[in-house]
């Protein structure tokens, strides 16, 4: 069993893994101003919850988008594993080939969800990502990385909508009972729920357009699982998709 972690930017995503299953899945927030120990004390007792012994573990692995903290993370993890933690990143095996203008300014955690839907979903698929952006990423028949789309993310525009309307406050993200609000939270709850539904249904159909036949989608984050349920197309959502990812690169590189 290792320890798996994603760095995001507003969440960080903390897991157990091993070969046959995961055995938790929890979220904090992202804190760039937390010292290694301080991160170290809270991955600690996440790990105590779960009754897992920390020094028992084989070993860790972080992927991360926010580079101010990824080595503070990677400290923090060693500091009470007692062993070395891989960082996802330049010099890690992944077995993807990437088809970018610029492979290396792909982000870590679409590299990770990209090897674990390989290993587990039928290609041609795409991965929607839905956390501070909501983020698809497209793996092509023949398990080529070759490109995808970023958009805001579900809460970055439900918070800009607030601070930029001075009558339009900040709503929790509940399921409207219709399509056409009778009131501005129904009305917001409509656009945030029900339009970003539309919108990956839409992004989806533009996808398999250009890809020439249906893909596979599947979807992780947070978020998803306001949105997905809304979806007309068939979405699978799978919440450890990013902890299987990094425990088949931890794998690679032992």
């Amino acid at each position: 069993m290792i320890l798996a972690i994603d760095i995001g930017n507003s969440n960080i995503v903390i897991g157990c893994i091993d070969a046959k299953q995961t055995y938790f899945v929890e979220r904090i927030s992202t804190n760039t101003n937390q010292t290694a120990l301080e991160y170290a004390v809270t991955f600690k007792n996440i790990l105590e919850l779960y009754h897992i012994n920390p020094k028992g573990l084989e070993g860790a692995i972080i992927s991360s988008v926010v580079p101010p903290i990824s080595n503070t993370v990677k400290l923090s993890v060693e500091k009470i594993i007692g062993k070395p933690c891989l960082l996802v990143g330049p010099g890690i095996k992944t077995g993807l080939n990437i088809i970018m203008d610029n492979p290396a300014t792909v982000g870590s955690d679409l590299v990770v969800t990209a090897v674990a839907g390989i290993r587990d979903y039928q290609a041609p698929f795409l991965v929607i990502d839905m956390g501070t952006a909501t983020t698809i990423t497209c793996i092509d028949k023949n398990h080529n990385y070759i490109g995808g789309a970023i958009i805001p993310g579900v809460r970055v525009s439900l918070e800009s909508l607030s601070q930029k309307a001075a009558q339009l406050h900040n709503i929790s993200l509940e399921t409207p009972r219709r399509a056409i609000g009778k009131n501005t939270v129904e009305c917001m709850r409509s656009g945030i729920i029900f339009g970003n539904a539309a919108m990956l249904d839409g992004m989806i159909d533009r996808f398999a357009e250009e890809l020439g036949e249906t893909p596979t989608v599947i979807a992780t984050g947070g978020l998803s699982k306001f949105i997905i349920p809304h979806c007309r197309h068939t979405i699978i959502y799978d919440d450890s998709l990013l902890l299987k990812g990094l425990w088949i690169i931890y794998t690679k590189n032992q």
